[in-house]
């Protein structure tokens, strides 16, 4: 049937390539963070970002260094016992 269709006789005009439409991005929030913590991430200059990044890996190697200091010092006071 499909070829018959196709096929007619005293067919006019030839149909088009039927258009498909593209889909529209949007941003959806994700866990721990807002849309509108997402979008001034994204709209930061390059220069803030790599400042932030620095800033932030300070701050974990410090607190990182202050969770391995502090064991040492309770060992270090049991041991005597």
């Amino acid at each position: 049937q499909a070829w018959r269709r196709m096929n007619k006789k005293g067919k006019v005009d030839e149909s088009a390539k039927k258009r498909t439409r593209k889909a529209a991005k949007f941003q959806k929030a994700i866990v721990g963070m807002s849309l509108d913590d997402i979008k001034k991430k994204k709209a930061m200059k390059p220069e803030l970002r790599v400042q932030a990044k620095e800033a932030a890996a300070k701050e974990a190697k410090a607190r990182q260094t202050k969770t391995k200091a502090a064991p040492k010092a309770k060992s270090g006071a049991a041991a005597p016992k």
